[in-house]
């Protein structure tokens, strides 16, 4: 399935249906009358939060969304039906944005949440309802109100407790991979993931999400590399994981230029609380390691958790790390997968600084 975080669409309510124009003409009544019903209602544009999606692909087939219109009324003081109401089941984290995207409409959190966007026009009245002791055969109606139209932009925003983040080929997939059921892809090249990933992490009893998004490079926030357009799939993330690879040319230095590309973002990002993990550990030995992990506390760090994504070593560590900024009864309703805690006891490793 391809990932679509964007999308913009064409909404319209269902006009209200005419009025009848209508005389009763029965036997043994005299002189009968005006009879003519109300039209029914339009139908509304309804939005609806869902599970199971993550992605607006679906909007990129199906971009005008029109509600029927209502019923016209009929003679014997008949209102027309009502027509039904057209709902748009949007994944849970999508924002509804104005055409412009200057102003956000809505924004979906939880799973069932229901919003009437647009609503239907009202039925136009019947002739019946125009009759008075003056006017005893009338022949006036209503046509029934338009619906409303308008251009909306729909941008998701995928809701997790954890988001990971790091400049290109840090070993994010493999850290993924190693702690949640996601199925990353992992090359040794940069760029691997091009588009944001889920995982579901399972840790001494507890259950939280965790969110991977395409690695940073300096001049993001200006478009270099793929830009800072998947910075918005973490803004929601309680606490942060900045994975930096121990085998890169200058620690410290990465660990600047992602902080200053989250500043430049905006919307809090910079002040998220963030847990720095040294990856890659299973190629440096523990002077190295040690060494860059005060070059980080220098630069800023309030703490390094050295790890190793690829054999899993200080992960366990890391993990009881998050749990302290998580909720006590973090849950998910997605099918998990159990993740053991992968942590080595028997060779133990370096421990955080």
């Amino acid at each position: 399935m391809h990932f679509l975080d964007q999308a913009k669409i064409f909404l319209k309510s269902g006009a209200g249906g005419p009025g009848a124009v209508s005389f009763r003409r029965e036997k043994y009544i005299e002189y009968g009358g005006p009879d003519g019903g109300n039209g029914g209602k339009g139908g509304d544009i309804v939005f609806e939060a869902v599970q199971g999606l993550n992605t607006l692909i679906d909007f990129r087939y199906a971009q005008h969304f029109k509600a029927k219109r209502g019923n016209h009324g009929q003679g014997k003081d008949r209102t027309g039906a009502g027509a039904p109401d057209l709902v748009v089941k949007v994944p849970l984290g999508t924002q509804v944005l104005s055409e412009d995207k200057e102003e956000v409409l809505a924004d979906f959190t939880e799973v069932g949440q229901r919003l009437v966007f647009l609503e239907g026009g009202m039925g136009g009245r019947g002739n019946a309802s125009y009759k008075s002791s003056t006017n005893r055969a009338p022949r006036q109606h209503q046509p029934g109100e338009p619906g409303e139209e308008m251009w909306v932009w729909l941008r998701l925003k995928l809701l997790a407790d954890v988001g990971l983040l790091g400049l290109p080929n840090a070993g994010k997939s493999t850290f993924i991979n190693q702690v949640s059921n996601a199925k990353a892809k992992v090359g040794h090249y940069a760029f691997t993931t091009l588009v944001p990933k889920l995982g579901v992490v399972t840790h001494k009893g507890r259950e939280f999400v965790l969110a991977d998004i395409p690695g940073l490079i300096e001049g993001a926030a200006e478009g270099a590399g793929i830009g800072d357009r998947f910075l918005g799939h973490i803004e929601r993330c309680r606490v942060l994981i900045h994975l930096i690879d121990i085998s890169g040319d200058d620690p410290a230095e990465a660990y600047r230029t992602v902080n200053a590309e989250l500043e430049a973002y905006g919307s809090e990002l910079a002040d998220k609380p963030q847990v720095v993990a040294l990856n890659k550990l299973d190629l440096a030995d523990q002077e190295l390691g040690e060494a860059f992990a005060e070059e980080l506390l220098a630069a800023g760090a309030d703490k390094v958790f050295p790890i190793s994504g690829a054999t899993g070593a200080g992960t366990g560590e890391l993990l009881d790390a998050l749990l302290g900024y998580l909720p006590d009864h973090t849950s998910t309703e997605t099918k998990t997968v159990e993740v053991e805690d992968s942590s080595d006891d028997s060779n133990p490793e370096w421990s955080p600084i």
